[in-house]
């Protein structure tokens, strides 16, 4: 399943099935209202976690959390949602593409509010990243990448 935020989420699942790619960003397009309105994380996932977890989470889920972590509400009840999320899954990776840059730093109150409830922080931002993300994938996963404990001294 997919879904996509914004200011409000977004369930794109159904036009991804589309063989046509082409035709699949097209509905994609017009089915997301929010393009240009920054993020709501917290309120989405909010959302996600009342209306869709326990359908579409099964045993085992892992999912995959793509966002830069810059929140609109400033990371208002983010950690709460973050941390119900995690607890609905077995693995919860966060793809940030700001980690291409060398001097990121977990400064903002949303990814501060993100980082203790990822099992996994990863870059997202090219092929490379992308071929990691596949081999990642591949392995069995336990909880927790080793870094981890490096980001959230940073966030705390």
């Amino acid at each position: 399943h997919t879904f996509l935020f914004g200011t409000r989420l977004t369930n794109i699942t159904r036009y991804l099935r589309h063989r046509d790619v082409d035709l699949a960003l097209d509905r994609v397009s017009g089915a997301v209202q929010d393009w240009a309105g920054g993020t709501r994380i917290g309120q989405c996932l909010h959302d996600f976690n009342r209306d869709w977890s326990r359908r579409v989470l099964g045993q085992g889920a892992v999912v995959l959390f793509i966002s830069d972590g810059l929140d609109r509400d400033a990371g208002a009840g983010l950690g709460a949602e973050m941390q119900r999320l995690h607890m609905s899954c077995r693995r919860l990776i966060w793809l940030n593409p700001l980690l291409r840059y060398d001097a990121f730093e977990p400064r903002s109150l949303g990814v501060r509010a993100i980082m203790p409830h990822v099992d996994e922080f990863r870059p997202v931002h090219n092929l490379d990243s992308l071929k990691t993300l596949t081999e990642v994938l591949g392995q069995p996963g336990g909880r927790r990448m080793e870094s981890m404990a490096k980001w959230r001294e940073m966030a705390a």
